[in-house]
């Protein structure tokens, strides 16, 4: 392919690059297992009836077709073709589903895999992305205290990242049936219009989601504007939350006895409790946000939204929520609560933003160098054995200079150069150059260990000490 020819929001990673991706990859999946989840993969492809599910619009779907079909995709409703999965989530329902009598529930499962979005690429945001997921599905009934674990448990894993370069993250929690209460009580209708327009207020700003409001939802002046005024409350522990909620709803004339005010408290003492347990465990890892919609329709209760410090143009880098209906089987239901991370935006944040890099392209921290073509048998011998001893290990291409093997094992950021014993009448040792550090010395594949410093492929933050 003629150099050039990439293809918007579709990243290639250089090779170093690649090393800090998987290094996240690693990192996550390392904290996901060791709080009980279990990795799986589901396939690429959702029937467009499974896709629509999430409220998602056709459009930002990627729809397939076979070559007989070309030309005659209109005919076919989008719910009745396939298409590739733009997220995580509506694969996963369909595979509790499919696979109910064979998993454990609560089923605890973490996916990263790739997902594709037709929507506009920008900073940081793909067409093609690696998503990071955790969910708990239960059966018929799931635990709210899921729902303060899964946030902790993504705190967690992205507070390992912080050693790249990785700023602190924190939630911003909110449930949606303290706002829908909050917004019937009010006296308003369309629900889920509102929670849609609310959703864009850091985008579009207060001015604009007041007009959305009134000219798509139906709402008054005055109804837009208390609505503002509930997406305006942040809270760091319940007591202040209830505080400011209940005054609100005073302000604003909500019957505290009825109906709608019985819907929002739910959700506040459900959002009381994630607060102050996360309070708890790890403070200030959680706090209450009121502006929080997350505007898709699927979500039933608390909904989540991450940011890091200091990276506001950045967004949230990880988002999710409760989920009472989204699978089911006849008259049963998997209802579940996750988290899903935007690994490919993160990524690109900490190698362009963090200054995240390699400690070296080649995961090998030995070349072995050859003197002449006919011994090549014996420098492959000597990688072998050390490879044999759990020491990555190359082998030069080509019986070229010695200093172009130097250079060739610089470029991949190979540590140390080894050198057989070049005259084989001769007893005395290999010798192992540091082509960091300049030293040369004498060594043996069967005992020779590398300086810790230099034996792994690392990632650190540029300009800091390796890690």
């Amino acid at each position: 392919m003629a150099k050039g020819a990439s293809i918007s929001g579709f990243p290639e990673w250089l090779p170093a690059e690649r090393v800090v991706e998987q290094r996240v990859i690693d990192t996550l999946r390392s904290v996901f297992e060791l709080n009980g989840f279990v990795g799986i993969e589901t396939r690429a492809i959702e029937p467009g009836s499974s896709l629509l599910k999430k409220g998602e619009t056709s459009k930002e779907i990627y729809l397939l077709s076979r070559l007989q079909e070309v030309g005659h995709e209109s005919e076919t409703p989008v719910e009745r073709r396939l298409g590739l999965h733009f997220d995580l989530t509506v694969p996963l329902s369909r595979y509790v589903v499919e696979h109910s009598g064979e998993l454990p529930f609560p089923f605890k499962r973490w996916q990263i895999q790739k997902v594709w979005r037709g929507e506009r690429p920008q900073e940081g945001r793909f067409r093609e992305f690696v998503q990071a997921d955790i969910d708990v599905v239960g059966e018929g009934t799931l635990p709210e205290h899921y729902e303060v674990e899964l946030p902790l448990v993504m705190v967690g894993a992205l507070e390992e990242l912080r050693q790249y370069g990785l700023p602190k993250a924190t939630v911003h929690a909110n449930n949606r049936k303290l706002s829908e209460g909050f917004y019937r009580g009010l006296g308003l209708t369309d629900i889920e219009g509102v929670l849609r327009e609310i959703d864009k207020l850091d985008k579009v700003g207060a001015d604009e989601v007041v007009r959305l409001l009134v000219t798509t939802c139906g709402a008054s002046e005055d109804q837009a504007r208390a609505c503002l005024e509930l997406a305006g409350i942040t809270a760091a522990d319940g007591g202040e939350l209830i505080g400011r909620f209940n005054g609100l709803c005073e302000i604003h004339h909500i019957d505290m006895d009825g109906e709608d005010y019985a819907m929002a408290k739910e959700g506040l003492d459900t959002l009381t409790m994630i607060v102050d347990e996360a309070a708890h465990i790890r403070p200030g890892s959680v706090i209450a946000d009121l502006k929080i919609a997350r505007g898709l329709d699927y979500y039933t209760g608390s909904v989540y939204e991450t940011f890091l410090d200091g990276a506001d143009s950045l967004g949230s880098i990880c988002s999710g929520g409760r989920y009472d209906n989204l699978a089911s089987q006849g008259n049963r239901t998997y209802p579940g609560v996750g988290l899903s991370i935007g690994l490919s935006r993160l990524v690109s944040y900490m190698l362009h933003s963090a200054g995240a890099t390699a400690s070296r392209v080649s995961p090998a921290c030995v070349l072995v160098a050859v003197w002449n073509e006919e011994n090549r048998g014996d420098s492959n011998a000597i990688a072998r054995a050390l490879r044999a001893r759990g020491i990555a290990a190359d082998v030069a291409p080509t019986a070229a200079k010695l200093g172009k093997q130097i250079k060739y094992a610089d470029k991949l950021g190979i540590p140390y150069v080894w050198f057989p014993n070049e005259d084989p009448t001769n007893d005395g040792p290999d010798e192992v150059k540091n082509i960091v550090t300049g030293e040369q010395v004498g060594a043996d594949a069967q005992s020779w260990e590398p300086d810790t410093v230099y034996a792994q492929q690392t990632v650190a933050v540029a300009g800091s000490a390796r890690s």
